[in-house]
C-alpha cells in the first residue's frame, strides 16, 4: 500500500504564515482524530453555548446520518457521533477541525475521504489558536521515533497487548503492518545515508576510523565501522558509517571486503588515515590487508592501532582473576541491597555510625570493571557495615555473604593494585575522546606500576599475564605514525613520551613527512590529498621557474621552523583542551595545525571507553544481541544518526516531530477542555 507524507512532516521555514492558506496532504487512508489520553470512542469536544433553532440546520448538513439511525458523521473527516450529541457540539468540531467549512461551498462530499493511490490535495486555512488534525499517519511515525530511540524492532508492535493498549485509547486506532514499518525504516535508512554520504563530502581533512564487532542471537557476525574527523572549527565530529554483516567464516578476508565495500561507498577510501581495531587476530589481518591496498595506490600514510580500552581491559580481567569468588558474594550482597530498601537504610545508617563514607543507590553491581572495582570499594571501606547488615539480617540473607580475614585481606591488596587503573581508566572515560598520545601516556604509567610493583606469591601469574599484554600493546604502537600523533598533542610533545617512541629518528622522520606533506601551502591538508615533491625536468628552467622554486625552498625553510618553534616551546598543561589550543595558536602555525588537524582525528579506542567499563554498555550489548537482523541494520543506524544531530527523513522530507508533538499536545489539550465542560453541564 502506497501512503504519503502529512504537511506535518514539512519544516516550518516551509510553512506559510498563519494569515495564507496551507497545503494539506491528505494520506491515503482514512484521517481520525487521535484521542491521546482519552477511552471515549470519538473526539469529544467543548459543548458551545446554546444557539438559536434556526443554526441547526447549518450544522447538520455537514453530517450525515448512518442508516442505523444512531450516529452521524462528518462529511469532511468520517468522525462518528451519538445521534443525541447536542448540536453546538458539533458546532464546535466543524470550527476546530475544519476552519472555513463554511465556505466550501453547498456540494460536500458525503463520505470522509477515501484511500488512494495519489494524495489528495485541499486548501485549508491555518488554524487560529486552533488544535491541528493528528492522524494515522501521525500515531504511526511516532511510535518509529519509538522504537528507534528503545533500540526495539517493528515486531514488537505486533504484540497483541499492545494493540490492546491503544484500543483501549481509542477503538478507532489502526498500526500500519509489521512489513510497512520495516519497509519505512529501510527507506529512512536510505535518505539519512545520502545526508551522511554528502557531509563527508564536505569534509577537507584526513579522517580515522574505528572497528567494532559483536555476533547477535541469531549467530550473525557484525561490524560497526565509525569515522571520526576534526572540522574547520577544531571540533571533534563522529558518524557511524555502516553496521554490516561479515560474511561466514569472518575471517580476516571477509572483514577486508566488507570494510573496503563501505570506504568506496561513501568515498572515502583517500581520506583514510588511521584504523583502531578491536586487538582481534582478523581484525588486525583485515587492517593489514588495508594498509597494502592503500600504500599500492599510494593514496598517503596509513596506520592500523589496537584498541587501548580492550587492552586496559583484558589487563583488569588477568588481576581480578584470582577475587572472581569473594567479588561474587559481595556482587550478592550488593543486589539484595539493591532490592531491599529496609536493609539498604541499615547499611547506610551503619556506614554513617561507622564513619564508612556516604553511598548513593543503587549500587552498580554490573560484571564490568566499574560494577567489579565498586564491589573491591565496599569491601575496603564499608567492611564492618557490610558485616553488620549480614548479621542483622541473617534470616534473609544468611551467613553465606560474611567474608573470612583471608578473603578481606585479598581484596584490600587487590584494591590498592589496581587504584591506578582506576584513575586512568576514569581519566579516559571523562576525557572523551581521548588522544592518543595522552593514552600512550597513561599506559605507559601502568607498564610502571605492574613493572615496579612487587605483588604477592598469589598475583604473580596474573601480573606476568598483565605484563605481557601490555608488552604487545607497546609493540603494536611503537612506530613513527604514533609519534607524530603523540607530539601534536600540546601537553605531551617530546617531554612526555614514552622512552620507547622517544627516539631522534622517529623525530627527523616526522620532521620530513612534515616537509614533504605540509609545507606547500597553509592548508594543504584541506585538500584530503598530499603534495608530491617537486618534478625536476631535465630542459632548460624557465626564469618564473627559478623565482617559484626559490619561494619553495624559503616556504620549507619556514615551515621546519614552525615544527622548530613548536617543539621549542614547554608543553601545555595536562588541563588543556588540546582542539581549543590548536584552535587558538593555528595562525602560529599554519601549516603545522593541518597537520595536527589531521592526526589528532586517530582514535585511541574502537568503542567509547564508558561503553566498555561502565554498566551503560550491557543494555548496549543486550540491544545489539536481541536485534533480529531484518532490523539490525537500519534501527541502529537511524539512532546513531539521530543522535548525532541528523534529522529522521523519509525520502526527501524531513519528518518534523516537534510539529507532531504540538499537534498531539493540542489534540489532549481539547479532550480535557471537553472533559471540563461535560463536568460543568
Amino acid at each position: 500500500m502506497e501512503w504519503s507524507v502529512n504537511n506535518a512532516f514539512k519544516s516550518y521555514k516551509d510553512m506559510e504564515p498563519k494569515s495564507t492558506m496551507d497545503m494539506v496532504l491528505i494520506p491515503n487512508m482514512d484521517t481520525i482524530d487521535i484521542v491521546l489520553g482519552s477511552s471515549e470512542k470519538g473526539n469529544v469536544v467543548p459543548s458551545a453555548k446554546p444557539r438559536k433553532k434556526t443554526m441547526t440546520s447549518v450544522y447538520l448538513k455537514y453530517f450525515e446520518t448512518a442508516p442505523d439511525g444512531k450516529t452521524r458523521r462528518c462529511k469532511f473527516c468520517g468522525q462518528s457521533y451519538s445521534i443525541a450529541t447536542a448540536t453546538g457540539n458539533l458546532g464546535r468540531h466543524l470550527s476546530n477541525r475544519h476552519p472555513g467549512y463554511d465556505k466550501t461551498g453547498e456540494n460536500v462530499s458525503s463520505s470522509a475521504p477515501q484511500p488512494s493511490t495519489t494524495p489528495t490535495v485541499i486548501k485549508k486555512p491555518q488554524p487560529q489558536g486552533r488544535a491541528p488534525q493528528v492522524d494515522y499517519d501521525h500515531l504511526n511515525w511516532l511510535l518509529i521515533k519509538w522504537l528507534i530511540l528503545a533500540t526495539l524492532p517493528p515486531s514488537t508492535l505486533e504484540e497483541k497487548w499492545l494493540a490492546n493498549s491503544f484500543k483501549f485509547l481509542n477503538p478507532s486506532i489502526q498500526l500500519w503492518p509489521g512489513e510497512k514499518y520495516k519497509a519505512v525504516f529501510r527507506e529512512v535508512f536510505r535518505s539519512m545515508r545520502e545526508d551522511v554520504r554528502a557531509s563527508l563530502e564536505q569534509v577537507s581533512s584526513k579522517v580515522s576510523i574505528a572497528l567494532d564487532f559483536w555476533s547477535s542471537y541469531e549467530q550473525i557476525f557484525y561490524m560497526s565501522i565509525t569515522c571520526q574527523w576534526i572540522d574547520e572549527n577544531w571540533s571533534f565530529q563522529k558518524v557511524l558509517l555502516d553496521i554490516c554483516q561479515v560474511p561466514y567464516p569472518c575471517t580476516g578476508s571477509e572483514i577486508y571486503n566488507s570494510l573496503v565495500k563501505v570506504l568506496k561507498m561513501y568515498n572515502i577510501e583517500n581520506k583514510v588515515l588511521s584504523c583502531t581495531h578491536d586487538n582481534s587476530q582478523n581484525a588486525i589481518h583485515a587492517c593489514h590487508a588495508l594498509k597494502e591496498d592503500l600504500d599500492g595506490q599510494k593514496m598517503g600514510p596509513f596506520c592500523f592501532i589496537p584498541c587501548a580500552a580492550r587492552t586496559l581491559s583484558l589487563i583488569i580481567d588477568d588481576a581480578l582473576r584470582t577475587t572472581k569468588p569473594v567479588i561474587a558474594k559481595v556482587r550478592e550482597f550488593v543486589q539484595e541491597l539493591n532490592a531491599s530498601l529496609d536493609i539498604s537504610e541499615d547499611f547506610i545508617q551503619l556506614a554513617t555510625a561507622y564513619k564508612e563514607g556516604s553511598w548513593q543507590f543503587p549500587l552498580d553491581a554490573s560484571a564490568r570493571w566499574s560494577g567489579s572495582y565498586q564491589m573491591l570499594d565496599i569491601v575496603q571501606k564499608a567492611g564492618k557495615s557490610m558485616d553488620a547488615v549480614v548479621r542483622k539480617n541473617e534470616e534473609m540473607l544468611g551467613n553465606r555473604m560474611l567474608l573470612n580475614t583471608a578473603e578481606k585481606n585479598v581484596v584490600n591488596i587487590v584494591h590498592n593494585y589496581l587504584e591506578p587503573f582506576y584513575k586512568v581508566i576514569s581519566e579516559i572515560c571523562v576525557n572523551t575522546p581521548p588522544t592518543i598520545g595522552m593514552v600512550i601516556v597513561y599506559m605507559d604509567h601502568i607498564s610502571d606500576t605492574i613493572t615496579t610493583r612487587q605483588p604477592p606469591d598469589w598475583l604473580k601469574n596474573p601480573a606476568e599475564d598483565m605484563a605481557k599484554k601490555l608488552r604487545s600493546y607497546n609493540n603494536q604502537v611503537c612506530n613513527i605514525f604514533i609519534h607524530m600523533t603523540a607530539i601534536l598533542d600540546p601537553r605531551i610533545k617530546c617531554e612526555l613520551i614514552p622512552e620507547s617512541l622517544n627516539s631522534e629518528n622517529y623525530l627527523e622522520e616526522a620532521r620530513a613527512h612534515f616537509v614533504r606533506n605540509y609545507y606547500t601551502t597553509p592548508f594543504s591538508s584541506m585538500t584530503s590529498g598530499y603534495s608530491s615533491q617537486d618534478i625536476e625536468d631535465g630542459g632548460a628552467v624557465s626564469f618564473a621557474e627559478e623565482i617559484a622554486r626559490k619561494k619553495r625552498r624559503a616556504s620549507m625553510s619556514n615551515a621546519t621552523d614552525e615544527l622548530t618553534q613548536y617543539l621549542s616551546e614547554s608543553p601545555a598543561p595536562t588541563k588543556t583542551d588540546v582542539l581549543e589550543w590548536w584552535k587558538v595558536n593555528s595562525t602560529r602555525y599554519p601549516r603545522l595545525s593541518a597537520m595536527a588537524r589531521d592526526f589528532l582525528a586517530v582514535q585511541a579506542t574502537s568503542v567509547k571507553p564508558d561503553e566498555l567499563f561502565c554498566s551503560k554498555g550491557d543494555e548496549i550489548d543486550k540491544q545489539r544481541f536481541c536485534m533480529p537482523h531484518d532490523s539490525t541494520q537500519a534501527i541502529l543506524c537511524i539512532k546513531s544518526w539521530t543522535q548525532g544531530g541528523l534529522k529522521l527523513k523519509y525520502k526527501s522530507t524531513e519528518i518534523d516531530y516537534e510539529r507532531l508533538m504540538e499537534m498531539a499536545a493540542a489534540a489532549a489539550a481539547d479532550i480535557s477542555l471537553a472533559g471540563m465542560d461535560k463536568k460543568q453541564k
